[in-house]
């Protein structure tokens, strides 16, 4: 061959890559001008460069006050929709929820490590329909219910413990919600976050944080390299391995509750207490056509699911909520002006008083609000279909984010976001009408309350549409009899001479505060009487209904 055709084949495959490329380049400049507006990004790498390693949700934030309540950035050619306004939110991800309910493709966490199994990473369609109506089936406000007295007995038992080692707050409300999510899911109470279940569960979590570890793995970018052998692809074998070992943990968990069920059976046993692993093998074994489209690690996965999303996220919103009365002690005698006036001080508050105790409730909710722990709204919505908003193109499969930090301190709907501030979410028109609120303090505290939120909740820390978090009630009953026996209980002071910076926190998909000190003791004499005897009352219930797990059988 002479060197004249070598040159010839040679420009001719450089012009018609350079063309390739040319091509590309404007179908995306193209694009990027159809789409919602946002920060200028780079062909083919986009805004990867432009977004910080840390605390990214901050400069999310500023880029909705420059580009508006939905902005577009690109991460290499893929498009993410930020939304920083709840209306808007509401429009896309409820309004049109056929459209917006489905999830991007992960490779490495949903197809390798989970192999599909697991709600959480499940494009919409029949498949997360199914996960999706058989969690709702044992979450339902009748089911709830049921969970109450376990609750009850476990805020008692948080409290006590609070008694006697106020310095190991983060421990302990880790244990708590540990201990509820794993006896409302399977039956069987924690007594210590070193037990080996719960350091299973932990080992487990960290690898899910591994492999969700921007950039980590080349085969989200290159999906292809999943069909690698696993002989050539050690980074798979491992991640094949990890999901394996979560996957036998799911099963023995499961396994467990089959066998309380038989023992519950036998002669003079007595009944088995309800939880979501026995009322979904009960549901399937009434209905076996309902739960057809599940493998038996589709199915076990279920009340797994329930220790990642309601676990750490609950011990987070407690410690920010703690953490906001520590910092507006104003707050604190508010809340225990109206538990003194309500309950007084001869018994705890229960779930029964719920509605006689407004601004507990609203301490919950604006605990939600201040401090969200998905802060960047959980994991993306995507598109499965394209679509046209305000004069704006959304083409099919772009990733859609409801920025909770961003929405949660919205001035437009929450003035003067920063400050905690319960009265914000009382549902009555004069606080004063109450009565027991200290008249100093509503007389230096504005209300700050701005537009109407769309959600009823008033926030939207529990994610929208067709993909709001499922515990959602299970969570805000937790969060509600915590902080209402806490603060019966309990003076939560400012340690002297501590500095405090509210906005201190981990980084992460998940968000809490980074350790705090403070100064917690028992209101009363009569308070610590009324105590020592619910716990143990408590402590009875708990050991008598829902033993330990099997430790020894637990491989960490």
């Amino acid at each position: 061959m002479s060197w004249s055709v070598i040159f010839y084949v040679w420009s001719g495959a450089t012009c018609l890559l350079f063309l390739g490329v040319l091509g590309v380049l404007i179908h995306d400049v193209i694009l990027w001008k159809r789409m919602p507006p946002g920060p200028q990004p780079l062909p083919f790498i986009g805004n990867k460069l432009d977004v910080p390693a840390k605390y990214p949700w901050v400069q999310f934030q500023e880029w909705s006050r420059k580009y508006g309540p939905i902005y577009t950035l690109w991460f290499g050619r893929r498009p993410t929709v930020i939304i920083s306004d709840p209306n808007v939110a509401v429009d896309l991800l409820e309004k049109r929820s056929h459209k917006y309910s489905s999830r991007p493709r992960f490779v490495a966490m949903g197809e390798i490590f989970w192999d599909m199994s697991s709600i959480l990473v499940q494009p919409y369609g029949k498949d997360w329909s199914v996960r999706r109506k058989a969690l709702h089936s044992v979450l339902t406000q009748k089911a709830l219910q049921h969970y109450k007295p376990v609750q009850e007995a476990e805020a008692t038992r948080l409290c006590h413990q609070l008694l006697e080692h106020p310095e190991d707050l983060d421990n302990l409300l880790n244990r708590f919600t540990a201990s509820i999510v794993f006896t409302i899911a399977y039956g069987h109470r924690i007594d210590s976050m070193q037990s080996p279940i719960i350091r299973q569960r932990m080992k487990i979590m960290h690898w899910n944080a591994a492999i969700n570890v921007p950039g980590r793995y080349l085969v989200e970018s290159f999906p292809i390299l999943k069909h690698v052998p696993d002989a050539l692809a050690p980074w798979k074998r491992e991640i094949k391995s990890w999901g394996m070992e979560e996957q036998q943990a799911n099963a023995q968990l499961l396994d467990y509750v089959r066998e309380d069920i038989e023992n519950a059976k036998k002669p003079g046993a007595p009944p088995l207490p309800n939880s979501l692993a026995k009322q979904l093998l009960e549901n399937r074994a009434a209905d076996p056509s309902a739960f057809a489209l599940l493998r038996e690690r589709d199915f076990a996965s279920l009340p797994a699911s329930v220790f990642g999303a309601g676990a750490d996220t609950t011990a987070s919103t407690l410690s920010s909520a703690i953490l906001a009365i520590i910092t507006n002690q104003e707050v604190l005698a508010a809340a225990h002006a109206e538990l003194d006036a309500v309950i007084g001080q001869d018994r705890l508050p229960s779930y029964t008083d719920e509605p006689s105790l407004p601004y507990i409730r609203a301490i919950c909710k604006e605990a939600l609000r201040w401090r969200p722990v998905a802060v960047l709204g959980g994991t993306p919505h995507a598109s499965t279909e394209a679509d046209t908003y305000n004069g704006y193109y959304i083409p099919k499969g772009t990733n859609i984010l409801g920025n909770s930090w961003a929405i949660n301190l919205n001035e437009q709907y929450y003035p003067n976001p920063d400050h905690f501030n319960p009265l914000r979410f009382l549902d009555v028109d004069d606080p004063a009408s109450l009565g027991y609120l200290p008249k100093e303090y509503l007389a230096a505290t504005p209300l700050e309350r701005g537009k109407p939120h769309p959600s009823k909740l008033g926030h939207s820390s529990f994610g929208w549409g067709r993909r709001i978090c499922p515990g959602a009630d299970l969570a805000s009953n937790n969060l509600y009899i915590a902080m209402a026996r806490v603060l019966w209980c309990f003076d939560i002071r400012p340690t002297k001479g501590y500095v405090y910076d509210t906005y201190d926190y981990t980084d992460g998909f998940n968000i809490r505060p980074n350790g705090y000190k403070c100064d917690i003791t028992i209101r009363s004499e009569r308070h610590r009487q009324v105590l020592e005897k619910d716990y143990q009352e408590a402590k009875d219930y708990l050991v008598t209904n829902f033993p330990l797990f099997k430790e020894h059988e637990i491989v960490v």
